[in-house]
């Protein structure tokens, strides 16, 4: 089987990279991505299956990413960041808004509080009296 000449090219042949990265010698945008893929969802064969799953992403495709041969594609990483905190960690670090990585953390521990604060509430409902 031959490739027709109007195949999609992947990769640039010209070796540029993702300009962010490349401004501010940090790795490539793929290898970001792929990195914390890794770091999220593990690197075997399941974990390509579930992001594929998530993103609605051909297999072969989430697999590139994964290996860093290629990033996902803009629709492919919104649905990303909606499932990863670490891709979004990633992202936001790329585009030096690292600021923004505290504050979309703040409604989870939001959250944590409400949780510890109920489990308080109900230790000391249940406590005999005379306990503060």
């Amino acid at each position: 089987m031959s490739f027709t000449k109007n195949d999609r090219k992947v990769q640039s042949k010209s070796g540029r990279s993702f300009p962010a990265s490349a401004e501010a010698g940090r790795p490539p945008f793929a290898e970001i991505i792929a990195s914390a893929l890794r770091e999220e969802f593990g690197g075997g064969t399941s974990a390509i299956k579930t992001v594929a799953r998530l993103t609605r992403a051909n297999e072969r495709a989430v697999r590139n990413w994964f290996d860093a041969k290629n990033g996902p594609s803009g629709e492919n990483l919104i649905y990303l960041l909606r499932y990863s905190d670490v891709v979004l960690g990633g992202v936001l670090d790329l585009a030096d808004r690292g600021e923004l990585r505290t504050a979309a953390g703040f409604s989870e521990l939001r959250q944590l509080l409400v949780d510890l604060l109920t489990a308080i509430d109900d230790i000391r409902a249940s406590a005999p009296r005379g306990l503060p």
